[in-house]
């Protein structure tokens, strides 16, 4: 079956045939042709080496020992298409040890294609093309139709040589919406703690295109249920079971299913916003307690989980930006919503959590209610949305005054000092208890009749 590739693609495998060598595109992209899914990911493999590689390709790079040299994509008049754009070509090879699990301790070069094909990790990535045909020596086309992950060879094997290879297999499953094969998944169960031995980024960001999945929260399940979540998210682990139904209270699950359930229904693509739904209630184990009377309470929650997610960000090595935005969203999760509360209740909880983050917080709270049995939203919530746009449009501090120091000092005729942040703090107090619009001319002639009744001075 002849495969219609990109004319980038097709360039690049001419390049290397007509220099003598064999050349295919290879792996995910290969079975994301099958699967009729665009992909940017295009892997090559060849039996020229690298040095024979990179004679070929004058803007490649090589500075590895796994023997993958880094191409630019270029169209046909030589420019770049994305400066993110890098081809990967891979040496054929065999590997032999991985004494940490990941990499391996020695790679030899190889001179066939099936040699390369027997070290991959699942059978519809071990499939490759030169455009005449697809090359599949372990049925993965045959496991695409029956929407299985499977391992090549020997599961326990595949996961001993790349432990990281078992949070792969979830993360495929989850993203193609696939089942992963009894042996192989009873292969991560019995090796689930050799993920200990992976690197916490590499883990980090399979938890994260996993939660960037169309369906997160079968992903997570998945791990759960593969027992690689205690090396992932063991404070996640102990929320299940842990149990929130009683009198006074309205959820009808335990905490980890709540959690899970809170993600299932989180309308965010964000997956830090989806993280943080996951995590908002990590606390409640640890603040568990039971009245007399069978009440259930877990008070100060919000104020544990946040400790908790911050050593989770911390031991995942989240972006600062990532990390603010998760500690955010955990630590103000739990906001009242009252059509009693006044502005400045209302004012303290936009600043707390910053208008930046407010969507994400309402999504959160979407997500919490949805996963606690609640109906998506009520009349209260809707009218606090409202309230929040309303409270947005008033200034939140001295800056946003339509006048300025230079204002003040101007009228009073004086210095930067203590008076102007006086006079300034005076005003906008009276603009926030709606004694003042925040207009310039209105706020000016306050100014004159505060400096002509001397009712502040130096």
């Amino acid at each position: 079956m002849k495969i219609a590739l990109p004319k980038e693609v097709n360039t690049t495998l001419l390049i290397l045939e007509k220099a003598g060598f064999q050349a295919y595109a290879v792996g995910g992209c290969v079975r994301d042709i099958i699967l009729l899914k665009p992909t940017k990911d295009w892997d090559f493999t060849t039996d020229a080496t690298p040095e024979e590689i990179i004679k070929l390709f004058p803007d490649s790079f090589y500075d590895n020992k796994f023997g993958t040299v880094g191409v630019e994509v270029k169209t046909s008049n030589g420019k770049k298409l994305d400066t993110s754009d890098i081809y990967e070509i891979t040496t054929f090879r065999s590997e032999m040890g991985y004494s940490d699990h990941r990499h391996p301790d020695k790679i030899i070069w190889g001179k066939t294609l099936e040699e390369d094909l027997e070290r991959r990790d699942f059978t519809i990535n071990a499939m490759a093309t030169n455009g005449e045909k697809i090359i599949d020596l372990y049925g993965g086309q045959k496991d695409i139709s029956q929407k299985l992950i499977k391992a090549v060879g020997d599961a326990n094997l595949r996961f001993t040589e790349d432990a990281l290879r078992m949070m792969r297999a979830i993360r495929i499953a989850t993203e193609l919406q696939f089942l992963i094969e009894e042996k192989t998944f009873m292969a991560i169960k019995k090796n689930a703690s050799l993920l200990a031995k992976i690197s916490t980024e590499r883990v980090r960001d399979e938890l994260l295109k996993v939660l960037a999945s169309d369906f997160p929260a079968d992903g997570i399940m998945l791990l759960k249920n593969a027992g690689l979540l205690p090396f992932i998210l063991p404070e996640l682990e102990k929320c299940f079971g842990v149990e929130q139904k009683s009198p006074k209270r309205h959820h009808i699950f335990d905490v980890g299913t709540h959690l899970l359930m809170s993600l299932k229904n989180c309308p965010s693509s964000n997956p830090i916003v989806r993280l943080a739904t996951l995590l908002h209630d990590i606390g409640k184990p640890a603040t568990f307690n039971k009245t007399s009377e069978g009440i259930i309470t877990f008070y100060n929650h919000e104020i544990i989980g946040t400790s908790i997610v911050r050593n989770i960000a911390q031991r995942l090595h989240l972006s600062k930006k990532d990390s603010n935005l998760l500690l955010t969203l955990v630590r103000y999760h739990q906001f009242t919503v009252d059509e009693r509360q006044t502005d400045t209740s209302v004012r303290r909880f936009i600043r707390n959590v910053t208008p930046e983050y407010l969507t994400h917080m309402l999504h959160l709270r979407t997500g919490d209610r949805l996963g606690g049995g609640a109906r998506e939203t009520s009349w209260r919530l809707e009218l606090f949305k409202k309230r929040l746009l309303e409270v947005q449009k008033q200034p939140f501090t001295a800056a946003d005054l339509k006048i300025d120091g230079y204002d003040v000092m101007k009228i009073f005729d004086t210095r930067p000092g203590p008076l102007v942040g006086k006079v300034l703090d005076m005003l906008f107090n009276d603009v926030v208890e709606g004694k003042l619009p925040n207009e310039r001319e209105i706020l000016l002639t306050k100014l004159k009749e505060l400096k002509s009744k001397k009712i502040l001075s130096n």
